[in-house]
């Protein structure tokens, strides 16, 4: 029986979803959710129920009083988040493979993205966030691994193009790998085309071999 090989099976856990609603993940962690929602349908349901039980704990909350100023100061945070906030937006249109709010901190599509190559044929283009998590597209040619390496904190990684598998699993198009400080992998790109991944990390990486370790300041990873 021949596999399909477009449904996601690999989905983002409670807790990210959850921090995801109530807003308390660092930005390059909300651009990896926001996307995966983008594609996913049961993650952006679920995404939807914690927004309802965030409201309902609104609505049982004891009121507080106010002070005289707290509509301006409301409104005023009201106009900052909705300029920072990562939309949730249709999957990308069939010309490309970025979802609206990928596209939207790129630049455009894969033809807009200044990739940098950082070793081994793997090329990285750094997205700019916010200090508390760093995002990266990440580029590995079919067929080749990318350094083995442990975790320092929480790893996600989101696969746009291709696939890649590691102990842990494979990973197809929509997939998305929570890695954490108990993690040591050594993802390889699958053969026939190169993957092309949306990745976020809150700590650096913990590299095994010694010149992705020299090499690790320099490259931001």
């Amino acid at each position: 029986m021949k596999m399909d090989m477009n449904v996601i099976k690999h989905h983002l856990t409670d807790a990210l979803l959850m921090g995801y609603s109530a807003g308390t993940l660092p930005e390059a962690f909300n651009l990896v959710v926001a996307t995966h929602i983008s594609l996913c349908d049961e993650c952006r349901a679920q995404m939807h129920t914690f927004d309802a039980l965030g409201g309902e704990v609104m609505e049982m909350s004891e009121i507080a009083a106010l002070s005289p100023d707290s509509l301006m100061v409301t409104l005023a945070l009201i106009r900052q988040d909705s300029a920072d906030a990562v939309p949730i937006c249709k999957p990308a249109p069939s010309n490309g493979i970025f979802p609206a709010p990928l596209r939207d901190y790129a630049g455009g599509d894969l033809d807009a993205v200044k990739w940098r190559k950082i070793g081994g044929g793997v090329s990285q283009a750094i997205l700019k966030t916010d200090k508390g998590a760093s995002a990266r597209l990440l580029r590995i040619p079919a067929g080749t691994a990318v350094p083995g390496h442990g975790h320092r904190g929480t790893e996600l990684t989101l696969v746009l193009q291709g696939a890649f598998y590691d102990e842990a699993d494979r990973f197809g198009k929509g997939d998305i790998e929570v890695a954490n400080e108990d993690m040591v992998h050594t993802p390889i790109a699958e053969e026939g085309m190169d993957c092309i991944c949306l990745a976020a990390t809150d700590a650096p990486l913990r590299f095994s071999a010694l010149i992705p370790r020299i090499a690790q300041p320099f490259l931001r990873i």
